[in-house]
C-alpha cells in the first residue's frame, strides 16, 4: 500500500481536506516525513527528519515511535529526533521507554498523519486489520483509548483462535490434567465446566452456553486475568461473539465482537473502538474460579473438562504456554504501574460490582483463609487459597464469618455450605455469590487506578 499527495486527503478525511492550501501543504509533507522512516531512501529518510526537527513540534512523536518499532535500522536518528523535539535527552533508542513516556503526557495530541500512517504500517501486516482501523472509527473523540497507545501484539487478527462450542468430556475421562494444573472453574444453573488454563492460554477466548446462559471467558494472559462475561446483552437479537484482535492497549488484549468488529477492553468489558464505542453497553460479569484440578474434580465429580481435540495443533503440555512469561516479573508490553506498594505481577483478586472496584491481594489469604470485607458499603466474606490462585467471593448481610474445618461459621457459630453459587446457612438462608476474578496487580493499576480501592491487610 503507498499513499500519495493525490490519495492523503482521502486518506485523513473530510475535515483535513478542508484546511488552507499552504496548511495543507504542511500536512503533506509531516505525513511523508513520518512515512520515511519506514519507507524512504536514506536521503529522504534524512531530508524527513531534518523538516520534523525544523518543524519543530513533538505531535509527531507518535508516529516516530510507529517508525521506531518496525524501522530498526534507523531507530538511532528517530530517538535523537524525538529527544530534539521533546527535551526528554535521558531517553535512549529503545520503544519501551519511549512508550511509557508516551503514557505519562496525555495532553500530547498526535498529529492528523499518525492515522494513515499507522493503519498503512499494520494492515501491510495484515488487510483484516482494516475491519477495526476504518479512519472514521479512529478520529480522537470517537475512542476511549488513545490510537497512539494501540499496539500489535504480534499475531494477525485471530491469530490466537477462539475456542467456540468448544468439546467437552466427563471429568473422569480428563485423563490428560494433571492433579496440579489449574483450571478455570464455572458453574451455571448446575452445569459445572472446568476449562485448563494450559489450554486456553492458546486461545485465550471461548464462547460457549453453560446452564442455558451464553458466555465468553476471555483470558488475558499478558495480565493474568480470565474474566466470565454474559454476552447476551439487552436490545440485541443474538449473543455477541467474540475473539481476539491481535492488538493490545497497555499490555492487556482487546478482544473484538464478530458482529461490529468494534473493539473491547478485555479488563473491563467496553467496547473502545468501533461502532459500539457509544451505545452504553459494558458486559455483566458471572462468576468464575481459578483452581486446582484436583480441588474443582473433588468438589464437583460431574463436572465436564475441555477436550484435546480443540481442532487446533498445540502443546497442550502442563506448563508450556507463556513458560517464560510467567516465570518473570517483567512484562512484554508497555504500561505504566505504580509499585510502591505491589510488584507488577503480583497478583490480586479483583471486584468491579454495585458501582465500585476493589482488589485484595492474593497474599493476603496467606495468614487467613477467610477475609470479611465490604466494597461500596456492600458486606462481603471472601474465601482465598493462595496456593490454588482460588478465590471466591459472597455477600454476607449482617455475619462475620471464620473459617471451619470443611466450611465457614458465623458468629453464632452456625455452620455455612459454600457453593459456587451462594452460601448457604442451617436454615436455608442464600447469599449470592459475587463475581470477581485474579489479575496481575500492573492491569488493575492500569485499569482502575485511582477509581478503585485496594484491601490493606
Amino acid at each position: 500500500m503507498s499513499i500519495t499527495r493525490r490519495s492523503f486527503a482521502g486518506m485523513l478525511g473530510a475535515a483535513a481536506a478542508g484546511l488552507p492550501g499552504a496548511l495543507w501543504a504542511q500536512q503533506d509533507q509531516v505525513l511523508q516525513a513520518v512515512r520515511s522512516t519506514l519507507y524512504g531512501s536514506n536521503a529522504e529518510f534524512e531530508q524527513g527528519m531534518a523538516f520534523l526537527v525544523q518543524r519543530g513540534k513533538p505531535d509527531v512523536v507518535p508516529a516516530l515511535l510507529t517508525g521506531m518499532r518496525y524501522g530498526r535500522r534507523r531507530s538511532d536518528e528517530i530517538a535523537q529526533v524525538m529527544r530534539t523535539l521533546t527535551g526528554q535527552n535521558n531517553l535512549g533508542t529503545d520503544w519501551f521507554d519511549w512508550m511509557l513516556w508516551q503514557e505519562k503526557n496525555p495532553q500530547l495530541v498526535p498529529h492528523p498523519s499518525l492515522i494513515p500512517f499507522k493503519r498503512e504500517v499494520l494492515l501491510g501486516i495484515d488487510s483484516n486489520f482494516d475491519d477495526f482501523l476504518r479512519p472514521e472509527y479512529l478520529q480522537r473523540d470517537k475512542m476511549k483509548i488513545r490510537l497512539e497507545e494501540i499496539t500489535w501484539g504480534g499475531v494477525r487478527k485471530d491469530g490466537i483462535p477462539s475456542l467456540d462450542d468448544p468439546t467437552l468430556i466427563p471429568a473422569a475421562r480428563a485423563s490428560y490434567l494433571k492433579d496440579d494444573d489449574l483450571v478455570f472453574g464455572v458453574s451455571i444453573n448446575g452445569d459445572e465446566r472446568a476449562y485448563p488454563l494450559r489450554i486456553m492460554g492458546w486461545h485465550e477466548m471461548f464462547n460457549d452456553v453453560i446452564g442455558g446462559v451464553p458466555v465468553a471467558l476471555a483470558y488475558c494472559t499478558l495480565c493474568g486475568s480470565g474474566i466470565l462475561f454474559e454476552t447476551q446483552v439487552a436490545g440485541r437479537r443474538k449473543p455477541l461473539i467474540f475473539g481476539s484482535s491481535g492488538f493490545l492497549y497497555r499490555s492487556n488484549k482487546l478482544m473484538f465482537d464478530r458482529e461490529t468488529h468494534s473493539l473491547w477492553n478485555q479488563y473491563t468489558g467496553k467496547p473502545v473502538v468501533g461502532p459500539l464505542v457509544n451505545s452504553g453497553i459494558a458486559l455483566n460479569q458471572r462468576p468464575v474460579v481459578i483452581t486446582t484440578w484436583k480441588s474443582w474434580k473433588a468438589s464437583h465429580p460431574k463436572s465436564k473438562a475441555l477436550s484435546l481435540k480443540t481442532g487446533h495443533r498445540r502443546n497442550y503440555g502442563s506448563g508450556v504456554v507463556y513458560r517464560e512469561y510467567f516465570a518473570s516479573p517483567e512484562l512484554m508490553f508497555p504500561a505504566l504501574v505504580d509499585q510502591s506498594a505491589h510488584k507488577q505481577k503480583e497478583y490480586v483478586f479483583a471486584i468491579r460490582q454495585f458501582g465500585a472496584a476493589r482488589a485484595w491481594p492474593l497474599k493476603a489469604f496467606g495468614n487467613t483463609r477467610v477475609i470479611n470485607d465490604a466494597i461500596a458499603n456492600r458486606p462481603l466474606v471472601l474465601i482465598g487459597n493462595p496456593n490454588k490462585r482460588a478465590v471466591r467471593a459472597y455477600e454476607r448481610a449482617s455475619h462475620k464469618f471464620t473459617a471451619s474445618e470443611g466450611g465457614l461459621v458465623d458468629q453464632a457459630g452456625q455452620k455455612w455450605t459454600l457453593t459456587e453459587e451462594a452460601l448457604i446457612g442451617p436454615d436455608g438462608t442464600q447469599l449470592p455469590r459475587v463475581a470477581g476474578h485474579i489479575s496481575y496487580w500492573f492491569a488493575w493499576d492500569n485499569y482502575l487506578g485511582d477509581a478503585a480501592t485496594v484491601y490493606p491487610g
